[in-house]
């Protein structure tokens, strides 16, 4: 059987028995979603790549120590190693960074759209551009709701056993986050069109 055809139970059991290819699926089939999430949080790119490649050494080191127990499903374990990594390193470094224009990564590159003529892709850049700001311009516990729910398509259930809080604190949290995204806009008469 094809690794491409194994549940991640089976690929992990598959790359303990030696067989490499196991793990590379196993990889491949969740980097873009747990790169993105470490990468909404630090917003630098050479830092993202570092704390995701820590995120995979640990997980083979987890792993091969025979401490991974299949309880949940992996995808969920591997994006609470990066989110602790992530608090890791905010707590090291005591600031948080911010998008410069110069940022060559943009959340919003790796989505599919249809083709856009100029003028609606412009219109489109420069509504990200705003409602990025909005979003960083949140507290941190909104901010992290909102981007772990939008933009790692998080369930509220996954975001509170990641964030150890409870769904109603999430759901919380996110509630407050719309209604200040909504109350800046209204200040500082953002339109998203």
């Amino acid at each position: 059987m094809q690794v491409t055809q194994l549940n991640d139970k089976e690929l992990i059991l598959s790359y303990l028995d030696g067989n490499e290819k196991a793990f590379e699926e196993l990889l491949s089939r969740h980097k873009q979603r747990i790169y993105t999430s470490i990468y909404l949080f630090v917003k630098d790119t050479a830092k993202a790549e570092d704390i995701f490649q820590d995120v995979f050494i640990k997980i083979v080191d987890t792993l091969r120590k025979g401490k991974y127990n299949h309880e949940g499903k992996f995808l969920q374990w591997a994006l609470r190693i990066s989110y602790n990594m992530c608090v890791d390193n905010f707590r090291r470094s005591k600031r948080r960074p911010t998008v410069s224009p110069t940022e060559t990564f943009d959340i919003f590159d790796i989505l599919e759209n249809q083709e856009d003529n100029a003028e609606e892709t412009i219109m489109k850049s420069q509504t990200h551009e705003r409602i990025r700001k909005l979003v960083d311009s949140l507290p941190p516990e909104q901010r992290e709701v909102v981007i772990l729910r939008h933009y790692a398509d998080m369930s509220f259930k996954e975001i509170s056993q990641l964030t150890r809080v409870s769904i109603n604190t999430a759901l919380g949290r996110m509630r407050y986050a719309l209604i200040n995204i909504r109350r800046m806009m209204e200040e500082k008469h953002v339109t998203l069109q």
